[in-house]
């Protein structure tokens, strides 16, 4: 909740990187994922790491490797109208999980992006889902 306020705040200027793991000398960009609870209905907010693609948002349900989906990747499935926020834009966007065709060429761009993810798929005996948000 800190870092979300804070972000909001500062409009990215503190919360707006990560640098931690693979971050640590090259941070990466963090995005602000507002979703509803797939069971609750309830507005939450998701600190994600992304890939700007043209107009697209670009995230990955890596959960750092655990054998379980993370919930604001399921509450996803359940309501794929979202609102992203990057720095102190905010835009509706809707999300769709790629194909495996789609997700073999983004795959190396989010690699390149954050190392962590190649591990975090080695750990792990599920696919990690990449999902693009796209403008509404």
């Amino acid at each position: 909740r800190g870092i979300v306020w804070l972000y909001r705040r500062t409009g990215g200027g503190v919360g707006g990187t990560w640098r931690i793991g693979a971050g640590f000398r090259n941070p990466v960009p963090i995005c602000l994922l507002e979703h509803h609870g797939r069971k609750t209905g309830k507005l939450r907010t998701t600190p994600l790491v992304y890939l700007e693609d043209g107009d697209r948002i670009v995230v990955v349900a890596s959960q750092a490797g655990r054998p379980e989906h993370p919930m604001w990747y399921l509450n996803l499935l359940a309501h794929p109208d979202v609102t992203v926020q990057v720095g102190r834009r905010r835009r509706p966007m809707l999300a769709r999980v790629v194909d495996d065709a789609e997700r073999a060429t983004l795959w190396p761009r989010l690699v390149d992006l954050y190392a962590d993810y190649d591990s975090y798929q080695s750990w792990t005996d599920r696919v990690i889902p990449v999902v693009v948000l796209e403008p509404r």
